[in-house]
């Protein structure tokens, strides 16, 4: 299955910006950069589970954002959200 990875890691400080090191790390290892934090990945759902167990132990969620983009053919799209960034649900009213 083909997985996206997208991250936004807080570097204001010198642990973020080695977590932001870190974290590409693990992504070169399993895909292949398409812009400087997103990464396209052609994983099994074994491997798609400890990609995700590695990047969680990497990043810091209350200061990061995590996505997962898992494309599954003709079903959609799952979309697994860790982090401080919460999507907009584009469904409901956008103003109140």
């Amino acid at each position: 299955m083909l997985v996206i990875v997208c991250y936004d890691v807080n570097t204001e400080t010198k642990a973020g910006r080695r977590r932001l090191r870190r974290l590409a790390k693990v992504c070169e290892s399993t895909g292949q950069r398409v812009q400087k934090s997103v990464f396209e990945c052609q994983v099994s759902l074994m491997q798609l589970e400890e990609l995700e167990r590695r990047l969680l132990s990497e990043v810091e969620l209350k200061e990061d954002n995590l996505r997962l983009y898992r494309m599954s053919d003709g079903s959609g799209c799952e979309v697994r959200e860790h982090g401080t960034f919460r999507a907009t649900d584009f469904e409901e009213p956008l103003v109140v």
